[in-house]
């Protein structure tokens, strides 16, 4: 996880939905199960505000990324992500609403900016007509 849209997608699936509780076994073991919480806390708000406050063209190429690595279809991966908003649950608990507001957005352009780029149809050709055949 070389990346913050892929660190804040891991850290998010570490967080129980149901009391926002953050876990990890093996950070759980080596420290507290409070330490660990913490640390993950911790490292899920720093990654999310760094990709949310990052400039457009990062936040797109991030998203990108991601949906690429998936072993499943481009495009049917891009229309998961428009379609499920699966990226509404990587928001940090403790996330202030104009931020998470950001957010929304920025992936809601990075889907559409992806999408384009797929669906952009070939130029016609510029001449009025058809060029002519050479005579043999």
């Amino acid at each position: 996880m070389g990346y913050d849209f892929a660190r804040i997608v891991y850290l998010s699936s570490l967080r129980d939905f149901s009391t926002g509780d953050y876990h990890h076994d093996g950070l759980a073991r080596s420290f507290s199960e409070s330490a660990a919480s913490a640390a993950l806390i911790a490292a899920h708000q720093d990654a999310f505000y760094r990709l949310t406050f990052s400039p457009i063209e990062c936040f797109v190429a991030q998203v990108e990324r991601f949906i690429r690595s998936s072993p499943r279809d481009y495009d049917s991966s891009l229309q998961a992500w428009e379609t499920l908003e699966g990226y509404r649950v990587t928001v940090p608990s403790a996330c202030d609403q104009l931020t998470c507001a950001l957010f929304r957005s920025n992936i809601k352009i990075a889907i559409t900016l992806l999408k384009s780029r797929r669906t952009i149809p070939p130029q016609k050709s510029l001449l009025a007509s058809p060029p002519r055949l050479l005579a043999r």
